[in-house]
């Protein structure tokens, strides 16, 4: 018996979100790398341990101590204020290869901060709709941290 190749929207991911932050370009720049490493949030609020090395190569993943973690993606362009780029797993434990781009433009009244998550995989049953919450959360915790440095 021969299995039938699943269709390229089962395989796919793409996930875009803007959000304006009331902040100058540098500040929410800041809270995105401040949101993504040491103050990341897991989907329940619970604090999760990861690491961010800003720079061209540098590893963003989930730091469990002695050795212990789960490497998400690696720094695949930076350009402080404007551009993070990563490319890896993030946060799927199954075959998929994903880039993620935060572009950020002065506009007025702050910052326009664009996401844009693009993914390649096999995805289980139920994963893709998970994907398209938490990007939001660490977007709100980005405007209010911005905002609130910004005061």
């Amino acid at each position: 018996m021969t299995a039938l190749a699943p269709a390229l929207d089962q395989l796919t991911l793409d996930i875009t979100e803007e959000i304006l932050v009331r902040a100058p370009l540098a500040a929410a720049f800041d809270a995105l790398l401040d949101e993504l490493g040491p103050s990341n949030l897991g989907h329940d609020d619970t604090p999760m341990p990861m690491r961010l090395e800003a720079f061209p190569g540098g590893r963003w993943y989930r730091d469990l101590g002695e050795g212990d973690g789960h490497f998400w993606g690696v720094v695949q362009a930076i350009r402080r204020p404007s551009l993070l780029e990563i490319t890896g797993p993030m946060m799927m434990s199954f075959a998929v290869a994903s880039n993620v781009q935060y572009r950020l433009k002065e506009v007025d009244g702050g910052t326009l901060i664009t996401l844009r998550h693009s993914a390649l995989g096999l995805f289980p049953d139920g994963y893709r709709t998970p994907l398209t919450t938490g990007w939001k959360k660490i977007f709100e915790r980005v405007r209010t941290r911005a905002e609130r440095t910004n005061r």
